[in-house]
């Protein structure tokens, strides 16, 4: 037999009332009482009935979850956090991947409550000026029409770059970090990279910014062989990715050189695949827990109290020392 909210409250030592508010996402919940619910939930495998709650609430039960196909290296991660946090609070996530453009599925008219987007743009612009509940995920800073539970960009490609500076590398490049100026994107990894080598004393060599127009292992590998090739080889790389990084290392490997004794390589991310690389993978892990966490109840927030004045979330991150920036042994 299905469990009801009755016996969720039971389990839980609340009131069907405070459940109700915990299923539908109401902010005004005690962190404790919440975690209760939650696990009351969870134990019962309780699912809310989302026909009733339509016809109760006018709201269909469902976010959705619109990521660019570049720019998000835990993406894959993010998407299974963001549905375990949506589920928690009695929300079907649907997911849209892909690159934006204009006319895009996630700005035309859908049966979902809230949205969240991966990254500032046209389709985040375009949704907040319809009057769509709006929270950005992982993406870079936006203009402050809206939630956002963010990365420090900056600081995770500082934090990498220090890294490397402490395994007594100096000659350090960076791939995937735009440059500013005609024709450069600017990013806010390259003020992070840029910062921790002011720190240490050390100038960049010329040609050891190198841009990645995808986060793919083939940008990667094709910015790795160029750096390979110049007069200039690096003895570190940052990527601002894992994906980029990975594709670095092969280029490195395909050049004669080794990972890490000619070369360190560190990405972003954390993915599966730079735990399991040979050599494994440094990377700056992001807390996408954190981050999905967070951001569904910003948005669940915002579908009940639109007029709640936007705010900015930092989800922290941490270093991860691997074998690919290991120090050359003596």
């Amino acid at each position: 037999m299905a469990s009801t909210l009755k016996d969720v409250a039971r389990l839980a030592g609340v009131s069907v009332k405070t459940v109700s508010n915990v299923v539908n996402g109401y902010p005004h919940v005690s962190a404790d009482v919440r975690r209760r619910v939650e696990a009351a939930v969870a134990e019962l495998g309780y699912r809310p009935n989302a026909f009733a709650r339509t016809l109760r609430t006018g709201r269909v039960g469902v976010l959705a979850l619109v990521l660019p196909d570049t720019d998000l290296p835990y993406a894959d991660d993010l998407t299974r956090e963001v549905v375990h946090a949506a589920g928690r609070a009695g929300y079907r996530v649907v997911v849209e991947r892909g690159p934006e453009e204009e006319g895009s599925n996630s700005t035309r008219p859908m049966p979902v409550d809230g949205v969240l987007v991966g990254a500032p743009g046209e389709t985040a612009r375009a949704l907040t000026a319809a009057g769509r509940p709006v929270v950005l995920i992982g993406g870079g800073s936006s203009d402050g029409s809206c939630d956002q539970v963010s990365v420090d960009v900056a600081g995770a490609a500082e934090d990498a770059t220090a890294h490397l500076l402490r395994t007594g590398r100096r000659r350090i490049a960076a791939i995937g970090a735009y440059p500013s100026g005609p024709g450069g994107v600017p990013r806010s990894g390259t003020a992070g990279y840029h910062r921790a080598l002011r720190a240490a004393g050390v100038t960049p060599l010329p040609g050891h910014l190198l841009p990645a127009r995808h986060d793919r292992r083939a940008d990667g590998y094709r910015a790795g062989r160029d750096l390979f090739a110049g007069p200039d080889r690096p003895d570190a790389i940052f990527c601002l990715s894992d994906r980029l990084a990975i594709g670095a290392m092969r280029a490195a490997f395909d050049a004669g050189l080794r990972v890490p004794a000619d070369v360190a390589v560190i990405g972003v991310g954390d993915i599966e695949e730079g735990r399991y690389s040979r050599p494994t993978l440094s990377t700056v892990a992001v807390d996408t827990r954190f981050l999905a966490r967070e951001a569904v109840a910003r948005l669940t927030t915002r579908i009940g109290q639109p007029d709640t004045a936007a705010a900015e979330i930092i989800a922290p991150h941490t270093v991860l020392p691997r074998e690919s920036t290991e120090v050359p042994a003596t």
